[in-house]
């Protein structure tokens, strides 16, 4: 039967997710905020639903979004990432009003949004663990409990909001009068940015590796991981490239780790897709560090190995089907690489550059080349949102090939208007260690020469600004 789904997000996911819902034959709803009211997202959907003038707020809105659901008819709501994704309240107000949430039950993502508890679950079940503290007590105590972990475990120490997610409310410590000084601004952060001023400790791994596993498991408790991802290249704790599979040699370990990432959603009770996130320090042991309870950016480059569309599967899975393969039947093959282009100026430490418009949007193509993106010749980037424009993700049958694929890419992609990442990404993957697939979450501080480029325009990105120009004005600016 057909299905009405609603997609609470807006940009790149919300596209992604309305092709998976139109191809399943559903009818896909969408919700925008005024400055979203020229996005590709609610061009695409079969119905496009106005929530209020935002900006972020509106889609932030649970009884709005719900309201909005009920009033439309919608029979499910898939939350993208960010937003209201790991929201407990939403997956429980839509469970409360008969409408299926396209995720975890609600008391999983209760319990794994909290990392304290998301600790203990894991310590129970015996995975590995970084040594870490419970919720810090208010005041005083909270700080002399930090105090006295710092100095049984050694600094550097890793101070975490509980509700944290996506990279926010890390700070690194690296002494006792740093700590003293930023426990109370982390509270401060953690309460603005997930209305939560609960924080903990755990002690630092240094430079290590970020290797994440996706999983699946349906209602039955059937549980299988689609293989590994390396995601260590990273600023300020935000993902800028992802891999899949991870470089890893050791096989026995990236096995390892992919079966404890089933244990850890076993023990959790969890159903739907989710990634279940570890640290791999320099001797090559790995620790649980999270579990993400929604779809990922970098879901594409495990679909690119494996052939498995893990949103698809998602809407099927929380419609009430079980998983349609096993374990066995999930083969990875090649390499695949996703970067994140956004509208930033990494020479102005990575300022946005929201306001500005697409003038000439030309992307790459071909064998092995994915993008999920939202923009278009003509397109003004909203201010208020995030920075990213498009994913480009590229697959290759050997880590070489992929690299050389990723080169081809970057150079045939042209946006004017904004300034983006793509020269930095040029540097990036023409680095040796990069190339050698050799590199740890320091690898963007201590590759600080990336940031040296100019901007170079081939003769043919030239002809296409131009041509992009005249049809935009209507002549030839350049006539004489």
């Amino acid at each position: 039967m057909k299905k009405k789904i609603l997609i609470a997000n807006r940009g790149e996911i919300a596209l992604r997710i309305i092709r998976a819902v139109q191809e399943l034959g559903h009818i896909a709803v969408a919700i925008y905020e005024t400055p979203d009211k020229d996005a590709l997202h609610i061009r695409t959907a079969d119905e496009a639903i106005w929530i209020g003038d935002g900006p972020r707020c509106d889609y932030l809105n649970i009884e709005k979004v719900i309201g909005v659901a009920k009033k439309s008819g919608a029979d499910a709501i898939h939350p993208g990432y960010g937003f209201l994704a790991e929201n407990p309240d939403f997956a429980k107000a839509c469970e409360h009003n008969g409408i299926i949430f396209i995720g975890p039950p609600s008391d999983v993502i209760q319990a794994l949004g909290d990392k304290v508890t998301a600790r203990r679950i894991m310590l129970d079940a015996g995975i590995p663990m970084v040594p870490g503290t419970d919720n810090l007590s208010a005041g005083d105590a909270g700080l002399r409990e930090a105090i006295d972990f710092a100095d049984k475990y050694g600094y550097p120490v890793m101070l975490k909001a509980t509700a944290g997610g996506g990279g926010r409310g890390i700070r690194r410590v690296e002494n006792e009068k740093q700590l003293r000084a930023e426990l109370p601004m982390a509270r401060a952060e953690a309460k603005s940015a997930f209305n939560n001023d609960a924080v903990f400790l755990e002690k630092a791994v240094i430079n290590p590796k970020h290797v994440e596993v996706q999983i699946i498991a349906d209602k039955d408790g059937n549980t299988v991981h689609l293989g590994s991802r390396d995601c260590s290249i990273q600023r300020r704790n935000q993902k800028l490239v992802e891999i899949a599979p991870s470089l890893i040699q050791d096989k026995a370990l990236v096995d390892k780790i992919c079966e404890t990432a089933v244990t850890a959603a076993k023990a959790s009770h969890y159903v739907n897709a989710g990634t279940v996130e570890f640290l791999v320090d320099r001797d090559w042991k790995f620790y649980f560090m999270e579990i993400n309870t929604r779809v990922q950016v970098e879901h594409t480059v495990t679909e690119m190995v494996t052939g498995i569309d893990i949103v698809r599967t998602q809407i099927k899975l929380a419609l009430g089907k079980n998983l349609s393969f096993t374990q066995d039947d999930v083969h990875i093959r090649g390499f695949a690489v996703e970067m994140r282009i956004n509208a930033e100026d990494p020479q102005n430490n990575f300022m946005p550059e929201g306001g500005k418009t697409v003038s000439v949007y030309r992307s790459p193509g071909g064998y092995g080349v994915r993008l999920d993106g939202f923009v278009y010749q003509g397109f003004t980037i909203p201010k208020v949102y995030d920075s990213l424009l498009v994913k480009m993700t590229v697959f290759g049958f050997s880590w070489s090939e992929t690299v050389d694929r990723l080169l081809r890419c970057l150079n045939n992609f042209v946006i004017t208007g904004p300034k983006t990442t793509i020269p930095y990404y040029v540097n990036l993957v023409q680095d040796p260690d990069f190339k050698k697939g050799d590199f740890d979450t320091s690898f963007i501080e201590t590759h600080s020469h990336l940031i040296n480029y100019e901007d170079q325009v081939s003769e043919g990105n030239k002809l296409a600004h131009l041509i992009a120009e005249i049809h935009y004005k209507g002549e030839n600016p350049y006539a004489v």
